[in-house]
């Protein structure tokens, strides 16, 4: 899964699952692969780590 950051400005990044604008110092981060994801907080990160768990085991 190609996962990408979208920044909104110089100080806020969007969240990985929901894409609410977040500030960079308060985001919950996460480095994949050659990424750095942003989540703004656990209900997401867990919800986005479960998609890539049902995800990985597809494709075994």
């Amino acid at each position: 899964m190609g996962a990408s950051v979208t920044k909104i400005d110089a100080g806020n990044v969007a969240c990985e699952v929901c894409l609410k604008e977040i500030p960079l110092n308060e985001a919950g981060i996460v480095e994949v692969n050659d990424y750095v994801l942003y989540f703004c907080g656990l209900d997401c990160y867990h919800q986005w780590r479960a998609t890539q768990d049902d995800n990985t085991a597809v494709d075994d």
